[in-house]
């Protein structure tokens, strides 16, 4: 671990400080601009994205991601922007920072405006404003410290800013290290101020199609009810959900696997035997799971329960395949370097775990990157209100979060490292 002079931690926090009021203008111009994914039509907000950190003096990269990729992702448009800032005289370590732009729609149930980003008693509320546009905050305007600060570091800092983590990161992350654009020595994903995760959960999302045969509804017999044997295949289905219980992670913050039939869409009239009925499926995948044999299981399971209904077919297609994100050596120096700095400016010990859901960190492990989830947020998503009505920020925790993270990188690019 490096020293880096206690003048110039202090200098950088003083920096982060004084450009808070900003930092949440700067947050909030991003709030303002829609950027649901779906429908997916990012590159307004990648674009204004692009101004507002021109303005603060950084070079921004941009790779427009091929119309075809885009449609394939099922959006229709994203942009994927890099800011990269150089220190000293060597090219390692390069340290990347990500967060993503795309946010799901707001739905109903809101306070206020979800694009209004207003301000309550220090409280930020609007889409997107804790997952996670507060990041590109954080992580801007550490780095815009950083650079005002004068302490003598060596090494890159990168800035990845996506719009595709609400469809699996495929065309963001993803793209950017296959296609070589960024090869980092470590990575912080966004997260919450008060935890670091180390793992998470991986993802399979199948579309089930249960095909019969239609008929009149006053001569039920002359069909085939795809929508009675769906229903059999369902209760199938929860009665094989309560068995993943026993399938325990080792993990703190994650508990097993499970299972939720999110959709359905079926039937062709009120008065006509079901012919067909699609439904989709959410299999949470624990890190001590290989995710391409839970997908082959599920399949046959779902095979086996169709075979029950006499003239009926069953067709299983993937949608999604998001592998877990699990632990690389050199991981452990981003989290001690975090924790210590947490402790400076927290005044308490981070606890380091896992958590359920699945986020882009696990491209940036899969490449071999020790990686970490960590950013500005309360305690928990639920907090937050993650992905439902009323999401909101903590202004208090966007500033602290960023003095964490500069004094990181502080850590991470001293002199002797």
């Amino acid at each position: 671990m490096s020293k880096t002079p206690i003048d110039s931690r202090e200098v950088v926090r003083r920096l982060i400080a004084k450009n808070h009021a900003s930092q949440v203008q700067f947050l909030a111009a991003l709030v303002k601009t829609p950027s649901d994914n779906p429908p997916g039509d990012c590159r307004p907000a990648a674009e204004r994205a692009a101004r507002l950190l021109k303005r603060l003096g950084f070079r921004v990269e941009r790779y427009p991601v091929p119309q075809k990729l885009v449609r394939a992702a099922g959006m229709k448009s994203a942009t994927n922007l890099v800011v990269r800032e150089r220190f000293g005289r060597s090219k390692v370590p390069v340290v990347a920072l990500n967060a993503h732009g795309d946010v799901v729609p707001p739905g109903l149930g809101w306070s206020s405006d979800p694009y209004g980003a207003k301000i309550r008693r220090g409280v930020m509320v609007g889409r997107g404003v804790a997952v996670s546009k507060s990041d590109f905050a954080t992580y801007a305007f550490a780095l815009l410290a950083l650079k005002a600060s004068a302490a003598k570091l060596e090494g890159v800092v990168e800035l990845h800013f996506t719009y595709d983590e609400e469809v699996g990161g495929e065309i963001g992350p993803k793209r950017l290290l296959g296609k070589r654009v960024s090869r980092p020595d470590y990575a912080i994903c966004a997260g919450f101020s008060y935890g670091i995760t180390v793992a998470h959960n991986g993802c399979l999302h199948l579309e089930v199609e249960v095909i019969g045969k239609s008929g009149h509804a006053a001569r039920p017999d002359t069909g085939c009810d795809a929508l009675e044997a769906a229903t059999g295949m369902l209760a199938d289905l929860y009665a094989l959900r309560k068995t993943y219980a026993a399938k325990c992670s080792a993990i703190s913050g994650i508990d097993h696997p499970t299972l939720v039939v999110g959709l359905i869409l079926g039937g062709i009239n009120t008065n006509v035997v079901p012919d067909k009925v699609t439904f989709r499926i959410d299999r949470r995948i624990i890190p001590e799971e290989d995710p391409r044999e839970a997908e082959r299981d599920l399949i046959a399971q779902l095979n086996g329960f169709a075979a029950k209904w006499t003239g009926i077919q069953c067709k299983v297609k993937r949608i999604l395949l998001a592998r877990p994100f699990t632990p690389v050596f050199g991981q452990e120096k981003l989290v001690e370097a975090i924790r210590k700095n947490a402790r400076e400016v927290l005044g308490e010990t981070i606890a380091a775990h896992g958590v359920p859901l699945y986020t882009d960190a696990r491209h940036y492990s899969a490449a071999g990157i020790p990686t970490v989830l960590y950013g500005a947020g309360p305690r928990t998503l639920e907090e937050a209100n993650g992905h439902r009505a009323d999401e909101n920020l903590r202004l208090a925790d966007l500033r602290l979060a960023t003095e964490i993270v500069a004094l990181t990188l502080l850590d991470l690019l001293g002199e002797e490292t």
